[in-house]
């Protein structure tokens, strides 16, 4: 992935828009525990940035996955993953099944408004008892004449209490196989029967709304299913391949930004009459941590070009999925420490990095769930071999 003037561009217009808009109340919406979603969706939306990839005629710029990519990254420069990971969801994860297989008439209703900044949209795929085993999920849509009447609940659902509509993955079918007998299907979330349960209390993303959803005899057209009826499994399964690489993204910078503010406060702090960055442990212990996000950044590019040729990447975007989950547990781990009795201040962004980037290694799949996968695609994994 070479990047070019343009990917810079997009690039510095994320992080215009960011310092203007987003990090000077990121303390204010952490302590708030939720911030205004449809305000600042909106922002980046006038700044063109909700469509990179998204065709033109509903209001995207059609330009090719490395430009996400480095959208992606500069979201990093957010002081708080809560609205990095909002501003994902309805970038990179609700949005890629409804653009390549939704009807034009449901392009219209929810893509293009989405793009425009004007709706919230939500992925719903996780419930209480299916998390990463996304094929035990047990949320049903029954068929009733040109209806779907949908029950079941929905859990730990990003932009869930200030989100308009839900790409939903529920049973459509009672076909024995897991994996032909789901659908996707667009629920506005002003449905009748659909309830937010509760707003959840997370130890990180403190500024992400993140809800529990119930779905009781909530009917909606069958034209707002995505795609074909069955497919759905398969549908989520690439937009997982999108988010997982948005994940390693995202995080690579954030990563950058707490090795670069760790070196700035071990190089100012003296300890004994010298810095603390003198020290051969630390500055060694820095270089070392650099070193392996630039190699992540590596796979993730040669990724995400594979991905635009149309080859298959789930191999590779779950090795970096599985490798962003081991570093955002270790180098805002190892950081902090270097930062002493500042570290555990919540004044210090470091404190903040810590907790949010801990959900690394199970969101959007859990490390070991990547494992499984990475080993499948070697055929070392007995009884579960590729092909």
């Amino acid at each position: 992935m070479k990047l070019t003037h343009e990917h810079l561009q997009i690039m510095e217009t994320t992080k215009r828009v960011i310092e203007e808009h987003v990090n000077p109340y990121m303390d204010e919406w952490e302590k708030a525990e939720i911030y205004p979603a449809h305000q600042v969706m909106k922002k980046f939306a006038e700044a063109g940035l909700l469509g990179i990839g998204k065709p033109v005629e509903y209001g995207g710029m059609d330009l090719d996955f490395s430009y996400e990519m480095v959208f992606a990254e500069a979201l990093g420069n957010i002081r708080g993953n809560g609205v990095s990971t909002s501003i994902g969801v309805q970038t990179t994860m609700c949005t890629p099944a409804l653009a390549l297989y939704g009807s034009g008439e449901l392009k219209e209703q929810y893509l293009a408004p989405t793009i425009a900044g004007d709706l919230v949209g939500c992925i719903g795929v996780s419930e209480n008892t299916a998390g990463s085993d996304v094929a035990a999920i047990r949320t049903t849509a029954k068929r009733d004449g040109d209806d779907y009447v949908i029950n079941g609940s929905k859990m730990w659902i990003t932009n869930g209490v200030q989100g308009d509509w839900i790409c939903l993955l529920c049973n459509t079918s009672d076909d024995k196989n897991i994996h032909r007998n789901k659908s996707l299907i667009i629920v506005p979330l002003k449905s009748k029967g659909v309830s937010v349960s509760r707003k959840l209390d997370k130890l990180g993303l403190v500024s992400s709304d993140t809800a529990e959803l119930f779905f009781d005899n909530v009917r909606v057209p069958v034209s707002n299913r995505i795609g074909e009826e069955g497919k759905g499994f398969t549908y989520q399964m690439e937009q997982f391949q999108e988010e997982r690489m948005f994940a390693v993204a995202r995080g690579l910078r954030v990563l950058e930004v707490l090795i670069d503010e760790t070196i700035e406060y071990t190089d100012q702090r003296k300890v004994f009459g010298n810095s603390i960055l003198s020290n051969q442990t630390v500055y060694h212990r820095l270089a070392a941590l650099s070193a392996e996000v630039e190699a992540l950044r590596a796979l993730l590019y040669r990724a995400a070009d594979l991905y635009m040729q149309g080859e298959d990447v789930t191999k590779l975007a779950s090795m970096g999925k599985y490798l962003i989950g081991k570093l955002a547990v270790k180098v805002p781990n190892e950081c902090l420490q270097f930062w002493g009795g500042q570290g555990v201040m919540n004044e210090n962004y470091i404190s903040r990095a810590l907790r949010d980037l801990r959900v690394t290694a199970i969101g959007g799949g859990a490390n070991e769930i990547m494992l499984e996968i990475i080993a499948k695609y070697m055929s070392i994994h007995p009884g579960k071999k590729k092909g």
